[in-house]
């Protein structure tokens, strides 16, 4: 599987860079990000793929997050993947921010037209995983997942629905419970069809009654997010975690909203939980 570079640019000692990929699962090509710290110049790192939200690209936490210089203290290699194929030429892929391109829910949909090119689930935790393998000096026996709104759904759905791929997790304002919620009953509906049990396998909190992580989560919520009470509810993954015994650390930041501003500030301890997940 060949890797495209689009560009490279030197960053705290390590190298950001921004890539392309043929995907089989996606039927073209897709763009990710990675940033190699430091210490990956002598050995393969851990590395945490960072899973962005609704109208995000590989380039959003790339240049927004700030997260390479903890990343290059801490020896942790960074993924972005982009948040849906392009430029796909589906009918009704574009013009709605909450559906289609750029928001693919890190899903494989089963419905048609989107079966042919929306299948995310598989680019993320199977293509995209065996391209770093191949081509960067990561360690996929250390992997890490998080991510924010619809991508911190597809962290917590993908390390509860793989965790042979991931030993660590956690999330930033996460769309919880999707299967109850307006964003998630629309992409739902249109790419996993009217079938209910189907949306219960991508949704956090029936996932996490049935097994949970194998490990601590941390899950962020700013409390002055809009998308707060209609679309994200936390209290319900809360709840789902105490009924399985599942250790989550909750934690509500007065003052902050859904935005980059938010994830900036609380950024370095989403690493540092993942490096001391990931350290051995």
């Amino acid at each position: 599987m060949s890797v495209e570079v689009a560009s490279e640019h030197g960053c705290f000692g390590g190298v950001q860079g921004f890539y392309r990929m043929a995907s089989a699962a996606c039927g073209g090509p897709m763009r990710f990000a990675v940033f190699q710290p430091p210490q990956a110049r002598e050995r393969r790192v851990p590395v945490l793929y960072y899973l962005a939200g609704l109208t995000c690209t590989e380039e959003t936490a790339t240049m927004k997050a700030g997260a390479q210089r903890v990343a290059a203290e801490l020896g942790l290699m960074l993924v972005m993947p982009d948040t849906s194929p392009r430029d796909t030429g589906i009918d009704g892929a574009t013009g709605d921010w909450e559906f289609g391109e750029a928001a693919g829910f890190y899903l494989d949909a089963t419905q048609a037209p989107w079966s042919s090119r929306f299948r995310m689930e598989t680019h993320v935790v199977h293509e995209l995983s065996a391209a770093v393998a191949d081509h960067f000096p990561a360690d996929p026996g250390r992997a890490g997942i998080f991510g924010h709104s619809m991508g911190g759904h597809g962290a917590l759905v993908l390390a509860l629905r793989h965790p042979d791929k991931y030993r660590s997790l956690s999330a930033f304002a996460p769309i919880v419970a999707p299967s109850q919620v307006p964003w998630g009953q629309k992409a739902f509906s249109r790419y996993l069809g009217e079938h209910h049990r189907a949306w219960a396998e991508h949704d956090a909190c029936e996932l996490v009654r049935r097994r949970p992580f194998g490990g601590p989560i941390l899950v962020d919520q700013g409390l002055d997010d809009k998308f707060l009470a209609p679309q994200l509810q936390p209290e319900r993954f809360e709840a789902a975690c105490a009924e399985a015994g599942q250790a989550l650390t909750l934690r509500r930041h007065a003052g902050y909203d859904h935005g980059y501003y938010f994830i900036a500030s609380f950024i370095e301890d989403h690493l540092r939980h993942h490096a001391a997940q990931l350290s051995d």
